[in-house]
Formats: structure tokens, sequence, C-alpha cells
């Protein structure tokens, strides 16, 4: 509880956000990313204390993972659609969690790897940076 509260205290606007999530899908039954996809919560307001802790939970972490997915999804059609545009031999072959996995071969990697790097980026406007890492090896494990 002690570490709790003291995280709340210094981070004032993070228990603000909670507070304002939870507020607006108790009013609204659904949360929504940035992107406006909505996730409806019906049992927000059960008298059911676990039901209601549940989706109170969901409608925080909506906002953010929804978000972030809704980041990933736009940033894998803008990365297809280049590839395709380029006639680029690389193929994206896979997605795990924030992380997209290419099959990128060696003569298109300085001009693929930058590009990847600016559409995930950029992928939605926002008003903290975001930043990119890649990594190259013969797998996705030597890669990190």
């Amino acid at each position: 509880k002690e570490i709790i509260d003291t995280y709340f205290n210094t981070f004032k606007n993070v228990k603000a956000f909670i507070e304002d999530s939870i507020s607006s899908a108790k009013q609204n039954g659904y949360a929504e990313t940035l992107m406006g996809r909505r996730r409806y919560l019906r049992n927000i307001k059960s008298n059911n204390a676990v039901v209601s802790a549940f989706e109170e939970s969901v409608a925080v972490n909506m906002q953010i993972q929804g978000t972030a997915a809704d980041m990933i999804k736009i940033a894998m059609i803008k990365i297809h659609n280049e590839l395709l545009k380029r006639k680029a031999k690389t193929k994206m072959v896979l997605q795990v969690h924030d992380e997209l996995v290419f099959d990128a071969h060696k003569d298109e990697l300085d001009e693929i790897r930058p590009l990847v790097k600016k559409v995930m980026e950029e992928a939605l406007p926002l008003d903290v940076p975001i930043v990119v890492d890649t990594g190259i090896g013969e797998n996705w494990l030597d890669a990190h």
C-alpha cells in the first residue's frame, strides 16, 4: 500500500488518468483507443465487485494497450504497402506484441531498416516520442 501511495503521489496524472478512464467508461459503457476503436463494458456497473473491478481494469488498459495495438496494425499496413510498392524481396513474417519480424534480404537492409523504423515511429501522431529499435540476426533471438 505504501509503495502504491508513493507512486500515485509522485505521478498524480496517472491517478487522474485512471479515475477519468473509469468514470468515462461508466458513463459511456465503453472504453476506446485514440483511433476510436471501442470495447464495450456491459458489466462495468455490476453489483458484483469482482466483475466491476475487472471491467474497470479493462477500461484503463484498453486505452493504452488498444492504442498500441492500433499503432502496430497501422505500421504493418503501411510497411506492407511500401514493400509492395518497392517490389522488395524482404517480407514481413511475424508480429510479436510490439515487434515486427522480417525475412530481410541483405542487399535491402540499408533501405528497409530505416523505412521500418520511421513508419513505426510515425504510425500514430502522439505528443510523446515513440522510439523504435531494430536488430538483425539469423533468427528472432539473435536479433535482440
